[in-house]
């Protein structure tokens, strides 16, 4: 594509050289540039994309996009031949660039995206299957994975692909004949400028509470909080949680949108009524289609309700029939999100992905409400992340759980023995009995020993993720596969001692 076409649309360029030359890419890792490719820079929060110009033109590129105020220490690295172009802020310009490069994608499907601090990857796996018993082929794009129907095109290392990526799994959802496209969308998704140019249809916010505040996502909450409702300045229609006292506020700050209402204990336009919630159900009343009709979900907590209340309203608004929806909430499933783990020795143990205060509160509560025995709680707290919360957590474990097990999280660059210490600060306030176990295999083995036939082990955190994150290196971390390890070990351990 010539590289005028590539930039249509940004303002305030400046450039200097050949803009009618044909690029091949674009690519703002200069290790992916290749011979006639557009390279763009990106000031990021551990390297400056603009000190790998000299690189990028090494490697090939034929046009190089930076900051206007970095024109003056770079300009020296550029040759004649290569094109030169200034942005008022290359984060903006790269997902226009994006868009026009793969031809505006979002433009030629229905695209949903949801937002929200809890409950994003399973609300976008409920409409994706609610689409699909439709008939209308789905993409998806989140947390877990991204997918095109059935096929599950790779694993996701975040929530929201940057701009590149993203315009680029479009392009091919369009290829494949994609009717419509689910994707979670974060806050700093929003924030960084990732989803601009995407042409979103519906908007889902599911809730809002204390998550990713630290310096390299969030300095405070009204920052966090403003970032999500950028998606609603995006979208002709919402759907938000009227339950949210802060998530209702939503409607005054985006009054070009034109947002319903869905919940339980407030009036809205989509109500939940009747509420049973089991050990591996809920079940609810609800008017769907303008009839009252009886759901049910095999995701267990009072949280379901709110999830599938949401993928209900965006179903409607796409014109699914009933029969449908109804069908596709029995039938789906969530990796890692309250799924429990068949074994051997027939104990109740169930990973989830809580990671949160509120999400942590939410799971352990839910099975503490259909738990004959105890509630064995094993979590951690990621590191460089907020460190606010991990004192909370403890609190909130050591005030529901019978027995907690403080261990490691993602550690990522931060001592582990230094996060496991601050969340214990918060379970010392409370009367839950306790102990800090810093390895989480360990941890987990523990947990899994002293559990009985009535109780039930949550481990909390790591969901759907297969690794642990430990000074940038990725170790292969699957909670499934540990556990049938342990209790294949216990079994081992038992038959040595008869």
């Amino acid at each position: 594509m010539e590289l005028k076409n590539i930039l249509m649309g940004i303002e305030g360029l400046k450039a200097k050289g050949n803009l009618e030359l044909d690029v091949k890419n674009i690519a703002s890792d200069s290790r992916e540039i290749k011979e006639g490719d557009l390279f763009i820079a990106i000031k990021g929060f551990d390297t400056d994309g603009h000190s790998f110009i000299n690189q990028a033109v090494k490697a090939g590129a034929k046009a190089v996009l930076v900051n206007e105020d970095m024109v003056k220490s770079v300009i020296k690295d550029i040759p004649e031949n290569v094109t030169l172009i200034a942005a008022p802020d290359t984060r903006v310009a790269m997902s226009k660039c994006a868009c026009n490069f793969y031809d505006n994608p979002s433009r030629k499907f229905q695209l949903i995206g949801v937002t929200g601090t809890k409950g994003k990857t399973t609300t976008t796996f409920m409409i994706k299957q609610i689409l699909e018993k439709q008939g209308i082929k789905t993409g998806l794009i989140g947390t877990i994975a991204t997918y095109i129907g059935d096929k599950k095109l790779e694993d996701s290392d975040r929530t929201t692909p940057d701009s590149l990526k993203l315009q680029s799994f479009f392009a091919k959802m369009v290829e494949e004949k994609c009717g419509a496209v689910v994707m979670e969308v974060s806050s700093q998704s929003l924030k960084l400028h990732r989803v601009d140019g995407c042409d979103f249809n519906i908007g889902v916010f599911t809730n809002f509470s204390e998550d990713h505040i630290s310096e390299k996502e969030h300095p405070n909450m009204e920052d966090y909080f403003n970032s999500k409702a950028m998606l609603f300045k995006m979208c002709p229609c919402g759907f938000i949680n009227v339950d949210d006292y802060n998530v209702i506020k939503l409607p005054k700050m985006v009054p070009n949108c034109d947002i319903k209402t869905y919940g339980i204990d407030n009036e809205c336009t989509t109500l939940a009524k009747d509420i049973t919630i089991t050990n591996s159900y809920v079940d609810f009343r609800v008017k769907i289609n303008g009839k009252n009709e009886r759901v049910k979900t095999f995701i267990p907590g009072r949280f379901s309700v709110y999830n599938s209340l949401a993928a209900i309203c965006v179903a409607e608004k796409l014109g699914c029939d009933t029969q449908n929806i109804k069908t596709a909430l029995e039938e789906v499933r969530v990796p890692g999100r309250s799924e429990l783990v068949d074994n051997k020795l027939d104990l109740t143990i169930m990973i989830d992905y809580a990671h949160s205060p509120e999400s942590l509160q939410s799971i352990l509560q839910a099975v503490k409400a259909y738990t004959r025995g105890r509630v064995i709680s094993v979590f951690g707290c990621g590191g460089d992340r907020d460190s606010g919360k991990r004192p909370i957590m403890g609190e909130i474990s050591g005030k529901i759980a019978n027995y907690t097990i403080i261990t490691s999280d993602n550690p990522r660059t931060e001592n582990p023995e230094t996060i496991v210490k601050q969340i214990e600060e918060g379970i010392k306030k409370t009367k839950g009995k306790y102990e800090c176990i810093v390895d989480r295999r360990t941890a987990m083995k523990k947990a899994i020993e002293m559990a009985g036939k009535n109780d039930i082990v949550v481990l909390a955190g790591k969901g759907h993720e297969t690794y642990q994150e430990i000074n940038h290196v990725k170790n292969p971390f699957d909670e499934r596969q540990i556990i049938k390890e342990i209790v294949e070990e216990i079994l081992l351990e038992k038959q040595g001692k008869n």
